[in-house]
């Protein structure tokens, strides 16, 4: 997928193509109907299938203290996105000037004159423009008059509700990753330095990778079955990760993220990897001793080799190249 940086200043994009517009958070199970729907049109019409997207996120500029975590970081993002046969992504950097432009004049202007779009789809809640003035109604009504077909992309649901990036969010927050990855189609993941830590599993016979991770928003603090990808080795890893503030041994401890690699012991210090989130198997807690700590730890590393004995570790989608 071609990734088009500045789309409207000095990139030239693909004019009659077919489009999709929204920020895609996650690209999850509704986010991956629209885009696979911009794919079938295009091809048959024979234009480029295209989406556009923003960043930072428009709340992080306009309301800074309301805007959400976000599921994935802007690779991610655009790597989930060309998974769905997307050919180019507009990736439209979101300014101030930006976000003044009305919504007819982004339609007008973006929309008609720059790219001269065929068709466009946006998500039913979606609003565009300043003011949030722009929904799938005006471009409707706009594509009438300008030569262009618009609509609302059909509503997803599943496990008993509709599909939000909002709901994968608050499922993550939880803890709830096997919730969130059916609503996401894939499973939980972040990516992450492996940095050099004080050695505390190793002493405890259990080394651990500390990773420092790059997405905002974690799961809930508790013990997770997990699995580990190491570019270098070109394999994923069955592993159990502990997220949280280790109370038993420290007081006032940022969060951490340490996993445990089930029968791997090499130095993989400074390498990036991504740890992908199975199952929940504990909340945090605090232990009297710790030897009590470790006896806990011995329990989660046996439940998680039983669950890798039923789930063995399978080549994960998105695996870091």
């Amino acid at each position: 997928m071609e990734v088009l940086r500045d789309p409207l200043g000095n990139d030239d994009p693909p004019r009659g193509a077919v489009l999709s517009i929204g920020n895609f958070d996650g690209v999850h199970r509704g986010h991956q109907a629209v885009l696979s729907h911009v794919v079938e049109r295009a091809h048959a019409l024979g234009a480029g299938a295209l989406a556009m997207t923003f960043d930072p996120h428009p709340i992080k500029l306009l309301r800074p203290a309301d805007a959400p975590r976000l599921l994935t970081t802007l690779e991610q993002r655009l790597a989930l996105i060309a998974r769905t046969g997307i050919e180019t992504c507009l990736l439209v950097p979101f300014t101030h000037r930006v976000a003044r432009m009305t919504a007819e004049d982004f339609v007008r202007d973006v929309l008609v004159q720059r790219l001269a779009v065929q068709e466009v789809y946006i998500g039913k809640n979606f609003r565009f423009g300043a003011d949030r003035g722009g929904d799938v109604e005006l471009l409707t009504r706009l594509g009438d008059e300008l030569g262009f077909q618009a609509a609302s992309s059909p509503i997803v649901s599943h496990g008993g509700g509709v599909v939000s990036s909002s709901r994968v969010r608050q499922a993550v927050a939880d803890g709830r990753v096997e919730e969130a990855e059916g609503l996401l189609d894939r499973t939980v993941f972040i990516d992450g330095r492996v940095l050099e830590g004080k050695r505390l599993g190793r002493t405890l016979g259990f080394p651990t990778l500390n990773i420092e991770v790059e997405n905002e928003l974690l799961p809930d603090r508790g013990v997770y079955v997990t699995a580990v990808h190491i570019p270098s080795f070109d394999r994923t890893f069955p592993a159990v990760t502990n997220i949280g503030v280790r109370p038993t041994i420290y007081q006032n401890s940022l969060t951490t993220v340490e996993s445990h690699l089930l029968d791997f012991t090499a130095d993989v210090y400074r390498e990036r990897v991504r740890l992908f989130f199975l199952q929940r198997l504990r909340e945090e807690r605090t232990f009297d001793s710790t030897t009590q700590l470790m006896a806990q730890i011995r329990l989660d590393v046996e439940t998680s080799r039983r669950y890798f004995e039923q789930h063995p570790v399978k080549n994960l989608p998105l695996v870091l190249t």
